[in-house]
């Protein structure tokens, strides 16, 4: 990782854009590009959870239900192609957004990644700003997704009291 927030006030834009205690789930075989994901992550106020394999992730991910993956693809055992797959298959882990971080950086890798359902790909070497930033914009796009599921949910909800009470108050 090379570039680093300059200035106090992208500091402050990361912290106030993302929900609170927001969760990432690092998948990388490398422990020093496991221990440097952490540290940054750490020090912008995200909880972090790691997986060192592609069968790790697929057994933490339901568990820790994590906002967002960041997910190596060249690791032993299954590759970050297939664990992301199998993430996309699964019903709990399915809309969580998967970030590639690979030193793959041909086209054809790209866009199998994110035909296999990744909404980011990021190659290495890391920038900090670059991971923060990307980050930053998915929580914020899972945040509205989210609200807007609820917001519809309570929409079709109110729909259907309004026509209860109408049939109530409007006897056939």
């Amino acid at each position: 990782m090379s570039d680093s927030p300059s200035t106090s006030s992208q500091q402050t834009h990361y912290w106030e854009a993302r929900p609170e205690q927001s969760t990432i789930l690092v998948v990388d075989d490398n422990l020093n590009n496991l221990q440097l994901m952490c540290d940054v992550l750490e020090k912008q106020g995200y909880q972090v959870a790691i997986a060192q394999t592609g069968e790790q992730a697929l057994e933490i991910a339901p568990i820790t239900n994590p906002d967002i993956i960041l997910l190596d693809i060249m690791m032993p055992g299954i590759d970050g192609f297939e664990t992301c797959e199998r993430l996309q298959e699964h019903p709990q882990t399915q809309a969580i957004p998967i970030l590639f971080m690979t030193a793959l950086s041909d086209t054809v890798s790209q866009v199998k990644g994110l035909t296999l359902g990744a909404v980011d790909y990021i190659t290495k070497p890391i920038k900090q700003a670059e991971v923060l930033a990307r980050i930053e914009v998915h929580l914020a796009l899972r945040k509205a997704q989210v609200e807007l599921i609820q917001n519809e949910k309570m929409a079709a909800l109110g729909q259907m009291v309004a026509g209860v009470a109408h049939e109530i108050n409007n006897p056939v």
